[in-house]
């Protein structure tokens, strides 16, 4: 046969379309050309592939061959097409039949003796593959990741050879038998470690309920950034859905084999960090910080130190949830749906209101750091609470509750939330609030005029009634009470 057609997969973004591989052998002069948008890694695999076909004991075909990355209109990058390429033209030369492809899909770069190195992005294209009903040949270095998908039957392969001859019917391979090791969870660092800061650690309670934002102010050595790593092991188990979508995030951004899954991530990006760093972008759309963090936590500390041409960036998924990196030809768009936890000082030298004084910005120095942050932004983050110095003790003080305790509590809060109106108090969009956060009208006129005195836009209004209403839920009631809303403008800024 002079016509064969290997399936395989493409990456753009954190999907992976279907991308067929079709090689075509002709009569005239040896010669070898590779057409359908390939780019320049892409171009490189007819010389990895014709030495990987040669070191595997394989007579090339010495013919006008022509290979066809299927659609043409779809960018191809990467040596990930390089097995796919390789058993199309085996399988055109007549050492293979095309009975024995039809219902496998081929992903991994071929070093020149044949053997297969592991690729980026497996596991989203796992999931595609497992929707198209087809078996999934990988290298060996990605079976575990692309084994997550359940219900695919997944081929690890290391070498050429040991694929064409399971093709060929001599040596079958077995599928592949996870070994488990990426769903054994790693402990959460624990709330009760952390002394003292009774009311940052109510703040991040009712932050992880409802799935609110929060800023920790307070000078340095306050326990800011303790506090903030503390919040993942509050936050609910990812279901399967969930876990699926953050393993693929990860397996596109990294070949290395993934960690912890299905844990939530929790990103720490420097401030130096650039805006295509914290939302991704390049030539060849890569996640960000804000894409990597999705469903976890996104840590910003000392947040006045980042660009505030970054920051303003992280506005719109914010709201959204996602993130759209448009290009001249396409837009590629990443979920961005984490939590975000900031941290500053208070001033520029970090210890306005310390009880030891030692302060010394004037207010024009305040207000200049201060103003590095734009009000749209603050705006859009639910609990600002201030972190005071504790009395410094060498012993431990009275222990407090764990984070084992205060996440029984959130997911109590959580399924309350998930049954009344499907998703977190944070997610509630204009007409859930109308619905769900109703209040007696005396509370209501209370709260119009306390939100006129404060200066707080609509916006902060309708922020703070969410923030309400999760109060409520971890009190399991239904109707939300004035000391809810009390509570809830404790946490607004003044």
């Amino acid at each position: 046969m002079s016509l064969a057609i290997v399936h395989s997969r493409a990456q753009v973004g954190v999907e992976a379309p279907s991308v067929t591989v079709e090689a075509h052998l002709a009569n005239g002069l040896p010669a070898l050309a590779l057409v359908g948008l390939p780019e320049t890694a892409v171009k490189e695999s007819k010389d990895r592939v014709r030495s990987a076909i040669l070191n595997s004991g394989f007579d090339f075909p010495n013919r006008r061959i022509t290979l066809n990355l299927a659609p043409a209109d779809l960018p191809k990058d990467g040596g990930r097409f390089d097995l796919a390429i390789a058993l199309g033209i085996l399988a055109a030369s007549g050492l293979l039949s095309q009975a024995s492809l039809d219902s496998l899909e081929c992903l991994g770069e071929l070093a020149l003796s044949g053997d297969i190195r592991p690729v980026q992005g497996v596991l989203p294209a796992a999931l595609a593959a497992r929707a198209a009903g087809r078996c999934l040949v990988v290298p060996r270095a990605n079976a575990e990741e692309a084994s997550l998908a359940s219900g695919l039957q997944v081929l690890a392969v290391d070498n050429l050879l040991q694929l064409v001859n399971h093709c060929a019917a001599r040596v079958l391979l077995e599928p592949f038998q996870a070994s488990g090791l990426l769903r054994q969870r790693q402990p959460y660092a624990d709330l009760a470690e952390v002394q003292g800061q009774l009311t940052a650690k109510r703040a991040l309670l009712v932050a992880a309920s409802g799935e609110h934002n929060l800023l920790l102010v307070g000078p340095p050595g306050t326990g800011k950034t303790l506090l903030a790593s503390r919040l993942p092991g509050l936050l609910p188990e990812l279901d399967e859905q969930e876990a699926l979508q953050v393993a693929a995030i990860h397996s596109v951004a990294s070949v290395q084999p993934l960690q912890a899954w299905p844990q939530r991530p929790f990103r720490q990006p420097h401030h130096s960090a650039s805006g295509p760093a914290l939302v991704g972008g390049g030539s060849r759309p890569r996640p960000g910080e804000i894409t990597l963090a999705h469903q976890g936590v996104l840590f910003l500390d000392e947040l006045p130190e980042f660009d505030r041409k970054v920051l303003e960036v992280l506005r719109e998924p914010l709201e959204s949830g996602e993130i759209v990196i448009a290009r001249a030809q396409d837009k590629i768009r990443f979920p961005a749906r984490f939590q975000l936890v900031a941290a500053m000082n208070p001033c520029p030298c970090g210890y306005l209101g310390d009880p030891s004084g030692r302060c010394r910005c004037s207010s024009d120095q305040v207000q200049r750091y201060r103003s590095k942050l734009s009000g749209p932004l603050l705006d859009r983050i639910d609990l600002h609470v201030s972190v005071a110095r504790e009395q410094t003790a060498l012993q431990p003080g009275a222990p407090s509750q764990g984070s084992a305790e205060l996440a029984a509590q959130v997911a109590a809060a959580r399924q309350r939330q998930l049954q009344r109106q499907g998703c977190s108090n944070a997610r509630l969009d204009l007409a859930g609030v109308q619905r769900h956060c109703v209040l007696e009208s005396g509370d209501r006129l209370w709260l119009e005029q306390a939100c006129e005195r404060l200066g707080l836009s609509l916006r902060a209004a309708h922020r703070l009634l969410k923030v309400a209403r999760t109060l409520a839920d971890l009190e399991q009631l239904d109707a939300i009470a004035r000391v809810h809303l009390a509570e809830a403008l404790q946490y607004r800024p003044a």
